[in-house]
């Protein structure tokens, strides 16, 4: 992989990751924009103890723009976008309108290629793995930063999704505290941890999904399966076999297999609801362990928490969405309309020949 760094004309940072070591990046961004102003503001909410990013900049955002003015696409034919060059195999950039920004974190673009029309479910091996690659240096780079804790990969797929840009991207969050997620099972891992002696909550999890009926596929080095109590319709979960904390800690044997698992699995998604149905939306998140001090986690470390990916679907059934309503969006308690063990069992039976 090689790496080039450059920036746009408002002062944005660009950064080209290239298969091959001989490639020269050297297009300038010839638009005439003016510097980014964001109003990105943290406020904690003392009644839950959670945070929320009020970011009222983000209206004026692009909004389904037709195919050939996509701002994901390479500048060409005289067309200006937001990448310079008039192609490229994966490039990442600072959003130009950021959820987060400054002493609130930091928001980056990730397009995983310049074919408009594709999905990362139809790039080969290698192209996956430059991802992969250009997710682990984001990582790096992105945990330096002072107003960093902890950094978020993730894909939204699909309009249902509220995707905006259809070019295919992801896009990564560096938030300036623990999420609230992250901190639900840190929390988990800590009483877990003193109640059993020391023993690891990932560790047991998937040890157990492993011996259960809910796999969906097993490589040397990574498992997926349905979660015994899986929030949405299909949802699969993605271990690397060896407990890591971040992307930082995956050795090359797991990411050499990591393109195979992750291509299947995206795949079979597409193949839940029928082969004549639209693609199936869907949002791939990476669970990474912060980057911060876990001291309000008593007794856990970054190196108990376990790198893994969440991939789930909002829609229940052909043609039709799970919504978030009264028990799920007013009480968190969500109610799952697809038992786990029949989503496991139809994840497994769309297996590509």
């Amino acid at each position: 992989m090689k790496k080039t760094s450059t920036r746009l004309a408002d002062g944005r940072e660009l950064v080209y990751y290239d298969l091959a070591d001989d490639t020269v990046r050297d297009a300038v961004d010839r638009r005439l924009l003016d510097a980014t102003v964001t109003t990105s503001e943290i406020r904690r909410d003392e009644l839950l103890g959670d945070s929320v990013a009020v970011a009222s900049h983000r209206q004026g955002r692009t909004y389904h723009p037709p195919a050939d003015e996509c701002p994901l696409c390479p500048s060409r034919d005289g067309r200006l976008s937001e990448i310079p060059d008039s192609s490229y195999d994966v490039v990442v950039f600072e959003n130009r309108f950021p959820s987060l920004a400054g002493d609130s974190g930091r928001c980056e673009v990730v397009c995983f290629t310049s074919d408009h029309d594709a999905s990362f479910a139809s790039l080969g091996e290698r192209q996956a793995r430059l991802v992969l690659d250009a997710w682990t240096d984001r990582t790096s780079e992105l945990s330096h930063l002072p107003s960093v804790e902890q950094v978020f990969c993730f894909e939204n797929r699909g309009a249902e999704i509220g995707v905006t840009l259809q070019h295919p991207h992801g896009q990564i969050y560096a938030y300036p505290f623990t999420t609230p997620r992250t901190a639900l099972m840190l929390r988990q891992v800590a009483a877990h941890k003193e109640a059993t002696g020391g023993e690891n909550l990932f560790d047991a999890v998937v040890e157990r999904e492993r011996a259960g009926e809910r796999v969906v596929l097993e490589g040397e080095h990574w498992v997926a399966f349905v979660p015994y109590a899986a929030h949405w319709p299909y949802e699969v979960h993605l271990y690397p076999k060896r407990r890591v904390p971040d992307l930082l800690g995956l050795d090359e044997a797991a990411r050499t297999e990591f393109p195979r698992v992750y291509l299947e699995l995206l795949r079979r998604f597409d193949r839940i609801f029928g082969e004549n149905e639209p693609p199936t939306p869907y949002i791939a998140a990476w669970h990474q362990a912060p980057f911060g001090q876990l001291a309000d986690f008593d007794g856990v470390t970054r190196d108990d928490f376990a790198l893994h990916l969440e991939l789930f679907t909002i829609r229940r059934t052909s043609g039709k969405l799970k919504f978030l309503a009264g028990s799920e969006s007013g009480m968190n308690v969500f109610i799952n309309d697809v038992p786990p063990e029949r989503a496991a069992e139809r994840l497994r039976e769309v297996a590509s020949s």
